[in-house]
């Protein structure tokens, strides 16, 4: 069952550590609309400019235990879905954008599609760069798996964490080696 995304309203932050670096988690009063690798605020992307780990004392965090609990899960191997009941998804984007993001959502654990396959899912087979192109914008990362997405010939491409954590996160679901990457990875 994919989950319901909604519209924007005030955001409030903090910053995870997490085996591929630290992850700025944002939400919005019941909703979850982000989850950034650090360095990846991108200041021409609405949504993401300026949003800041809140330092108020004041502000309740407790919304994002139920999300950082189900991160750990996922890390240490022991989570293959993630199920908020107290926050939903919330990314903003186009009507195209969303889509593309939905359908992130059907790739199950464990198993990759390509960029063109991607594409064909959504009804537009002939789309695969406006699908890329939406797959890097998807402000939910993890949680919304943006790096189950390949290439056409299982080649390991386009991540806006960069490679490096792609191939962390596809290892982490024992995809890597069905996946045609070079190099290695600096994450354990």
């Amino acid at each position: 069952m994919v989950p319901p995304m909604l519209t924007r309203s005030s955001q409030t932050s903090m910053n995870y550590s997490s085996p591929v670096g630290n992850l700025l988690l944002t939400r919005s009063d019941n909703a979850l609309t982000g989850i950034y690798f650090q360095g990846d605020m991108d200041s021409d992307q609405e949504g993401k400019a300026g949003v800041e780990a809140s330092q108020d004392a004041s502000v309740d965090l407790e919304p994002f235990s139920e999300v950082i609990q189900q991160l750990d899960e996922y890390f240490a191997g022991h989570r293959q879905a993630f199920h908020l009941e107290r926050l939903v998804l919330q990314p903003q984007g186009t009507a195209f954008q969303l889509r593309v993001w939905r359908e992130l959502l059907r790739i199950p654990y464990g198993q990759t599609v390509s960029y063109g396959e991607l594409a064909s899912r959504i009804g537009q087979p002939t789309a695969s760069r406006a699908v890329g192109l939406a797959n890097g914008r998807n402000p939910i990362s993890i949680v919304i798996p943006c790096h189950r997405v390949i290439g056409a010939k299982g080649q390991l491409i386009g991540y806006g964490g960069g490679l490096d954590r792609k191939l962390f996160l596809l290892k982490i679901e024992s995809l890597a080696n069905r996946v045609n990457a070079i190099g290695t990875s600096v994450y354990p």
